[in-house]
Parts: structure tokens; C-alpha cells; sequence
């Protein structure tokens, strides 16, 4: 349910806004955190996949990154729970909407996912699979409607886009792709990475692209896109 410009791979303001793929900021930390152990009574997967759920839903943006950072963009991600019908999933499963836009241009957000969110009993984990809406124009802004109205089709969801797996870590979720990533066509990537740092108050992201010689052409570097949380949204 998610991937600063001088240290990002390519050029201009809107390459780098367009590479924060998702999906998701924490706090410090040059390189990427792996999951501890945890030490205190352990959840059940299916509340540690309320615990993400709750963590994503809100707003979030990266105000801070961009004052250190001028050239980047300020972007704001969105998300929120929707109702699916039709279904034939996992009763455990919760669909959530998420889109980013740029603070200046909320109404037209450059990324829209659909992410479902479950437990996964054969990774001891809990699965975030992304999916890009067919027609992403339609749902704009779907969170500023009521819960009631955020009622969509299975079908409406789109194309599976790719798959986080996260293990808690003190009040923090640690998560990453596929060992192999995920297989991409886009902006020049044939396969996508993500290793995501979820925390009560943000969430730091590391997507990144390789081309088909394993070079990365996009995504964080050096740095994790780094979100801060404002507050949840009205159900």
C-alpha cells in the first residue's frame, strides 16, 4: 500500500516527484533499518495487519525534506480505507486508496494505488500488494468522500503492481519487496525494489528502478524519501 533531488538518479522536479512510488517516513537513518526481533508479547498477524493499516491511513507529507532539500518538491500522500465488493479475498483483507500529489496541485495527483492489505501466514508477515486503477482519473480525491461512498468493485482495483512484505519492530514496521524485486515497465525500469520504515509518526521510503543491465535508473539513493505524518482523515 508505496518509492532529495540531488541525490536522486535523473533530473528535474517532476522526475523526482514522479519517482516517490509508495508507497511509504521515519525517521533518520541513512541506509535502510531491518526488522529486530521483537521482544514484547507478539500480535496476532491479523492485528499486525490492522497495526499497518492504521499507520498508512492519513496524511503525510515531506515538508521537512523539502526545507533541507530546496529543489524538492513538497508532496503530500493520502490514504484511506475503501470498501470492497465482490470479493472473494481473505475476510482479513483491508483495501485502502492512496495518492500523491504535489502541496501545490493536491487535485491532481501524479500516483494512485489501491493496496490490500492481509496476513500472510507462509511469510510469518503482513502483505501489501499495490494495484494501479485502470481508469486513476475517476478516483481523485477519493478520500474526501465519506466511507460509505469509498465502496468500489474487485475489478476496479486494476493491475497488481507489486508486493511488500512487513514484520514489526519495536512500534515500527519494517517491510521489502521480493528478494528479486518486482518486474516494472516504467520510466525505463524492468524491476522495482522498496524497503519501507512505517513508525506512528511517518514513514521512509526507498523505491528504487533498475534497467534491464541491473543499473538503477531511478529511486532514492543515498536517502529515503522521508514522510511526516499530519493527521488521520474523517471516516
Amino acid at each position: 500500500m508505496s518509492s532529495s533531488s540531488k541525490r536522486e538518479v535523473g533530473t528535474g522536479t517532476t522526475s523526482w516527484a514522479i519517482a516517490l512510488l509508495i508507497s511509504l517516513s521515519g525517521m533518520g537513518g541513512i541506509y535502510p533499518a531491518q526488522a529486530q526481533p521483537e521482544t514484547g508479547p507478539t500480535k496476532s498477524l491479523k492485528q499486525q495487519a490492522e497495526d499497518v493499516a492504521a499507520l498508512l491511513e492519513g496524511q503525510m507529507v515531506t515538508s521537512a525534506q523539502s526545507m533541507e532539500t530546496p529543489e524538492a518538491p513538497r508532496v503530500r500522500m493520502t490514504t484511506c480505507r475503501i470498501q470492497v465488493t465482490n470479493a472473494s479475498v481473505d475476510p482479513g483483507s483491508i483495501f485502502l486508496y492512496q495518492e500523491q500529489a504535489l502541496t501545490n496541485n493536491l487535485s491532481k495527483p501524479y500516483r494512485q494505488r489501491f493496496l490490500q492489505i492481509s496476513p500472510s501466514p507462509a511469510t510469518e508477515s503482513v502483505r501489501s500488494l499495490s494495484f494501479r486503477p485502470t481508469t486513476a482519473a475517476t478516483f481523485a480525491g477519493l478520500c474526501n468522500k465519506s466511507l460509505a461512498e469509498r465502496t468500489l468493485r474487485l475489478s476496479d482495483l486494476g493491475t497488481y503492481v507489486c508486493s511488500v512484505f512487513l514484520k514489526p519492530s519495536g512500534n515500527t514496521y519494517i517491510g521489502n519487496t521480493p528478494i528479486n524485486g518486482c518486474p516494472a515497465n516504467y520510466r525505463g525500469a524492468v524491476r522495482i525494489t522498496n524497503q519501507i520504515e512505517l513508525t506512528p509518526t511517518g514513514m521512509n521510503t526507498w523505491d528504487r528502478g533498475f534497467d534491464a543491465n541491473g543499473q538503477q535508473v531511478w529511486g532514492a539513493k543515498t536517502e529515503a524519501y522521508q514522510y511526516h505524518r499530519l493527521e488521520k482523515p474523517k471516516q
